[in-house]
Parts: C-alpha cells; structure tokens; sequence
C-alpha cells in the first residue's frame, strides 16, 4: 500500500507539474466561461420568448390581435 502512495506522489511531483498547472487553469476558466453564458443565455430566453412570440406572430398573415396570442387557445 505505501509503494503506491508513493508512486502517486513522484508523479505529481515530477517535469510536468507547471504544465498541468496551466492546463487546469484554463480549464476551470473555460468552465467559468461556459457557466457565466449558461447563466445569461437562460436569462435572455427566459425574458425574450414571449415578447419573440408576439413579434413573429404580429408580423404574420392574417394578422392577429394581441389577445388571440395571449390566449392558450
């Protein structure tokens, strides 16, 4: 059990630390990235897919009135 500890601890320890250090880095900024636009893409949909109904639907033929797109029906 101790061999592998220890095989485990010279591996991190060796040439390659400050490259896996940079390569985490970017990852967790590129994770940071896509959280921050999944953020504000949920937000814009949320707040934008009504109103976006309405334009498309008030800019079609025959053109409807605002409560007959407002309705469920």
């Amino acid at each position: 059990m101790t061999s592998r500890a220890s095989l485990k601890g010279k591996g991190k320890a060796g040439k390659g630390s400050k490259g896996s250090e940079e390569g985490s880095s970017a990852a967790k900024c590129v994770k940071e990235w896509s959280t921050w636009a999944m953020k504000k893409a949920k937000v814009i949909t949320h707040y934008g897919f009504i109103p976006l109904i309405i334009v498309i639907g008030m800019n079609s033929e025959p053109k409807p009135q605002l409560y007959q797109l407002l309705s469920p029906v």
